[in-house]
């Protein structure tokens, strides 16, 4: 199979949650990424009060959707020298202006480290087969 870049994933993942952002005001996108492809990935909403109606019925628009697929994939030239973790988009609605902003986590295993630096061991089974 082909291998997808980051950037188009990244871009893919935001197309399918279009409908959600639509109508949201602010959130935080989360993708998590394991050997540089998207695994899991969902909107954390704010938190809504219960029973109330929404008095500030802003919303992101289908072009403010479309400026922020765009202003996260460009925020991937940030991305330096990792292929675990996770992505998340901050993003808001004020003024009828979109801010976005993002935060990366790199992941990294020990065990996997000190697998690789380790010498292989050699059990009964390895000898006796010599």
């Amino acid at each position: 199979m082909e291998q997808v870049s980051l950037a188009r994933q990244v871009d893919l993942v935001l197309e399918k949650l279009e409908s959600e952002l639509k109508g949201l005001s602010a959130g935080t996108i989360v993708i998590q990424v394991r050997n540089d492809e998207v695994g899991k990935f969902g909107i954390r909403h704010l938190p809504f009060v219960c029973g109330e109606q929404e008095k500030n019925g802003a919303a992101m628009t289908s072009d403010q959707v479309r400026q922020l697929r765009r202003m996260a994939v460009e925020a991937l030239h940030h991305k330096r020298g990792w292929t675990h973790g996770e992505i998340a988009y901050d993003f808001v609605l004020r003024q009828g202006q979109l801010y976005a902003s993002v935060q990366f986590e790199s992941n990294y295993n020990m065990a996997n480290l000190m697998f690789r630096l380790s010498p292989k061991r050699r059990d009964q089974r390895d000898v006796s087969n010599e």
